[in-house]
């Protein structure tokens, strides 16, 4: 499992956050605490390996360039529904997960995909949850596995996307020492997703808000 650091107060918390968002993550002690994480997202020296995000060029758009380290990977189940849209949909919430992946994975002096992906509480929620990352002196390396996700439209620009993360093959690193620790898999790392997302004027369909639950059954094998 993925772990983070949970000391940070909510005022700390959001004030990172917002830094984060003009600037990129860092400082931070070493450690391998035991925090657990609530919401989705490797050698911090490592060259980068190419996402296995969508291709930018498919739909015209011009995105930022997602690159993952080589010890990291997302795997996206169902990714192709038969609908256009929908797969627009998904293939946008694939970028985004990957998009918060590479700011607590890579070190960059910026990580403009957060904010291309994410904004109003779903991104303060995702520059708190890489910050944490950063203050806790840890990353994360590993495979994690993203299924059963569905798309219900709402209207021509908006939507909710669910979807389930299995983190049982990722692992906790330490940022400065490399170490991994690695866990046993258990209930905790079966994590539901309900995310609501917003077309915005560029054709992007951008997390506006994500509430997610660790442990869930409907999750779990």
């Amino acid at each position: 499992m993925r772990t983070r650091t949970t000391t940070a107060t909510a005022a700390a918390a959001l004030t990172t956050a917002v830094a984060l968002l003009l600037t990129a993550c860092g400082g931070g002690s070493d450690s391998d605490d035991s925090g657990k994480d609530d919401i989705a997202g490797a050698d911090t020296g490592a060259s980068a390996s190419a996402s296995p995000s969508p291709s930018a060029s498919e739909d015209g758009v011009d995105r930022p360039e997602i690159k993952l380290p080589a010890d990291v990977k997302n795997v996206f189940e169902g990714a192709k529904t038969g609908d256009p849209v929908k797969d627009a949909v998904l293939a946008d919430n694939e970028r985004m997960i990957n998009s918060i992946d590479e700011a607590i994975t890579v070190d960059a002096e910026e990580h403009p995909a957060l904010k291309f992906y994410s904004k109003d509480n779903a991104l303060v929620a995702a520059a708190t949850y890489v910050q944490s990352f950063y203050e806790g002196g840890t990353t994360w390396t590993g495979s994690t596995r993203y299924y059963d996700r569905e798309v219900t439209l709402s209207g021509d620009n908006a939507a909710t996307v669910t979807y389930c993360g299995d983190e049982t093959e990722s692992y906790s690193k330490g940022r400065k020492t490399k170490k991994v620790k690695k866990t046993p898999g258990d209930a905790d790392d079966y994590v539901s997703y309900n995310a609501r997302v917003e077309k915005n004027a560029d054709g992007v369909w951008q997390t506006v808000n994500v509430v997610s639950e660790r442990g869930s059954e409907k999750c779990q094998p």
